[in-house]
């Protein structure tokens, strides 16, 4: 069983018995079915079920030549329309399973940001055409969380938020300024970027070290992003509320939150169950948790 199921209102499955009903209702019911051929002689096929707005499970594997589906994996998905990045994407595949994470390196987080590529058959036939990588893709981000706290606003002058802005904007700028630059002349502008990050990294470390003897954390840091336990696509986010909704899980009638957020001026949307958030979320709050990232690629028609 996926540990995340609970996230998209599925918190009463807990043996394989019951997994497997509620994949042979996947199945049945499933208004998305993809298939292609994977290297030559595997046809893959795919399908997908929502349970509620934006909530879903897919159900993976195999068709033999007889046409019988051999199943391999599934798991829990939470799909959002939103634009969270246009930055260059690197697909590898899982060793275990032909399922596929995506990387993408945004100036915005600091950080190379690792994710479960939702939609793989799209992938693989966009592959096939050797078209990749392809500019004017789009990545929407979501994550589904196990435990969530509401975190009050910080009270931010709009010098703050405009600093933000101008930095966050600065950082793209130098990144987009990469293109049609020489290798050696690209090296020493990210050599010199590294140089400036890490200044400010220190400066800003002397200071939270002087206001933390006095202050909550969670009153100085306004949002992060950053890597939480040993698998690659699992972080732990702080970040703004925009919007926020409160769904049911048509089969079983539990209670989801999907909360769209502002993390490091980066759009994430995360779904939790109303059972594991802390606290009630508002605009202009917070939410503290840990997510499974996910993303969408939409590719240019």
């Amino acid at each position: 069983m996926h540990k995340f199921l609970r996230a998209i209102g599925f918190s009463g499955i807990y043996s394989r018995e019951s997994m497997q009903t509620l994949i042979e209702v996947t199945i049945k019911n499933s208004g998305e079915r993809l298939f292609t051929t994977y290297e030559g002689d595997t046809l893959l096929a795919e399908y997908s079920t929502f349970f509620g707005p934006g909530i879903g499970l897919t159900v993976c594997g195999e068709m033999t030549n007889d046409e019988k589906f051999i199943y391999e994996y599934s798991f829990p998905y939470f799909r959002a329309d939103l634009d969270s990045s246009r930055e260059m994407i690197t697909v590898e595949r899982h060793a275990a399973n032909i399922s596929f994470a995506g990387v993408c390196d945004d100036e915005r987080v600091g950080i190379t940001i690792i994710f479960y590529l939702q939609n793989r058959i799209p992938y693989v036939i966009k592959k096939s055409t050797n078209t990749l990588p392809d500019k004017g893709t789009i990545l929407s981000l979501t994550g589904l969380s196990l435990e969530g706290t509401i975190v009050m606003p910080l009270m931010k002058k709009p010098k703050e938020v405009q600093k933000v802005k101008d930095k966050s904007g600065k950082n793209v700028l130098f990144s987009n300024g990469f293109e049609g630059v020489s290798a050696d002349r690209e090296a020493e502008a990210r050599a010199a970027s590294s140089d400036a990050h890490v200044m400010d990294d220190l400066e800003m470390y002397t200071r939270l070290s002087k206001r933390l003897k006095d202050n909550d954390i969670y009153s100085i840091v306004d949002t992060y992003f950053m890597p939480y336990g040993v698998e690659c696509d699992q972080y732990s986010v702080l970040g703004e509320i925009l919007k926020f909704r409160l769904v049911k899980n048509v089969l079983t009638n539990e209670e989801v939150y999907q909360i769209l957020l502002l993390c490091n001026e980066i759009k994430i949307a995360v779904s939790i169950n109303k059972s594991d958030l802390l606290g009630e979320p508002q605009v202009g709050r917070r939410f503290k948790g840990n997510i499974w990232l996910q993303g969408n690629i939409k590719y240019p028609d």
